[in-house]
């Protein structure tokens, strides 16, 4: 198990100092600044994000289940990977802002419930290769729900706030 460890840890090492190969990468210069402390900023962002599990061109896909899933009234047990597109308005032919992506199950025996860890990954705007990272229970039937934002990347680097 240590000897594992080690080669793993060494093989990991030489990924992070070794020159890239074939490909380049290009680093946008939020990437790259100094993190500094200043005062923190409320981002208030209203979007609309599409899951189509059905049809000819679904955003979702069930990629696993348990055994007893389709036995069960909520589809307890059943794993969906989603690539969502998310719009500016309620309208899914409106403006494409980003993409969700990510994965969620469903969770609850008793209730919809689903446990969900999805990037919203913006694609426009001001926001444009920024993205914000959301875990946990999302009360599906639930008219108000509130969902933990753990992270972001690029403009919401260290992002923390809630969903609704």
């Amino acid at each position: 198990m240590v000897k594992l460890s080690y080669i793993l840890l060494f093989i990991i090492s030489l990924i992070v100092t070794s020159p890239p190969l074939t490909q380049s990468f290009h680093i946008n210069n939020w990437a790259i600044s100094k993190l500094e402390t200043k005062q923190e900023t409320v981002t208030n962002l209203q979007f609309y994000f599409h899951d189509t599990i059905s049809g000819k061109d679904p955003t979702a896909i069930r990629v696993a289940q348990a055994a007893d899933t389709e036995k069960s009234p909520t589809l307890f047990g059943a794993l969906l990977m989603a690539d969502d597109p998310l719009t500016e308005t309620p309208d899914p032919k409106s403006k494409l802002i980003g993409r969700a992506q990510g994965i969620y199950g469903s969770a609850g025996k008793e209730e919809l419930a689903l446990l969900m860890v999805m990037s919203f990954c913006f694609t426009d705007g001001m926001y444009n290769g920024s993205s914000i990272s959301i875990i946990g229970k999302n009360s599906a039937l639930s008219p108000v729900r509130e969902m933990p934002i753990v992270g972001g990347t690029g403009v919401f680097r260290l992002a923390r706030g809630l969903a609704f």
